[in-house]
């Protein structure tokens, strides 16, 4: 069975879906996930592209607009972070304030929804498919919460719900992925997890995805680029795999600004820095400059 090299999604994402003519591809994938048919309306400034840092490539994030008026997060994070969770919380929470207008009323709030391509182990389980979503129902009744309004009701329009609001997140765990596909999302975390598109995949996007990140496509100076890329994140794992070896993660501080001085100057970011090293972020920050 023939199999086209693509390139990375994140890498995709940073560089080519971007494109308002891309967005067809990005459709796909948010339609097989949501299982509802999504269209984007514009891409906004994603969290990573307002850091200085531009090397940082542990996370690639993309911020969208739908014609709903919903707020899309796409991210792909690289490497293990213990307070992923909370950080997405806080990424989410954020996006809502920044959304609010000051002076708006709470009505005008915007439901986000957070995507997470996760090329770490998230859990225990061998689930590798996450959906969170914060639903208010009745303690007695289990129902869930419909608002109740007169004039929605007087003109028919459904109640809000709190599902309706809330924000929703999925996480996508892709090593826990065993190649088996038995729903549409399943050919997207397949390419997610092999960087590959199978000739007998027919979900929506995914051979718009094979022609537009098709790698023998490219021009010669974007492959160069492309490969640089992987370079870096094979050196940023490596150096995560000899710190946790030699027990630097808990080692003596000056080991750890070795190693800090050593990562900066191949190129890392100073999150990524504090991370690995568990040197404070503004300590990696003084050691840049």
């Amino acid at each position: 069975m023939n199999r086209k090299k693509l390139v990375r999604f994140d890498w995709a994402m940073k560089y080519i879906l971007r494109n308002k003519a891309n967005f067809d591809v990005l459709e796909g994938f948010l339609s097989n996930l949501l299982k509802e048919d999504m269209k984007i309306e514009e891409i906004l400034e994603s969290e990573s592209n307002q850091e200085e840092d531009g090397k940082k490539f542990n996370r690639v994030d993309l911020l969208c607009k739908d014609t709903q008026g919903r707020r899309i997060i796409i991210e792909i994070q690289n490497n293990r972070e213990v307070d992923y969770i909370q950080r997405i919380l806080w990424g989410t929470s954020k996006t809502i304030a920044d959304n609010l207008q000051l002076g708006s009323d709470y009505k005008d709030v915007v439901k986000v929804i957070t995507i997470s391509v996760l090329y770490f182990q998230i859990s225990q389980d061998n689930e590798y498919l996450y959906k969170g979503q914060t639903e208010i129902t009745g303690m007695h009744n289990h129902k869930p919460l419909l608002l109740y309004d007169k004039k929605l009701k007087a003109v028919g329009v459904e109640p809000i719900n709190s599902s309706s609001i809330f924000p929703e997140y999925y996480l996508i765990d892709v090593k826990q992925f065993e190649d088996i596909i038995n729903e549409e999302i399943d050919e997207w975390v397949y390419f997610f997890k092999h960087g590959e598109i199978r000739e007998d995949f027919t979900s929506k996007g995914i051979l718009l995805a094979s022609q537009r990140l098709d790698i023998l496509s490219m021009s010669r100076e974007e492959r160069a680029n492309y490969e640089r890329y992987l370079g870096y994140l094979a050196s940023e794992r490596d150096m995560l795999g000899t710190a946790r070896e030699e027990g630097m993660l808990q080692g003596k501080q000056e080991e750890k600004f070795d190693i800090a001085l050593k990562m900066l100057a191949a190129g890392s970011s100073v999150e990524f820095v504090s991370q690995i090293t568990g040197l404070p972020v503004e300590k990696v920050a003084n050691l840049r400059q």
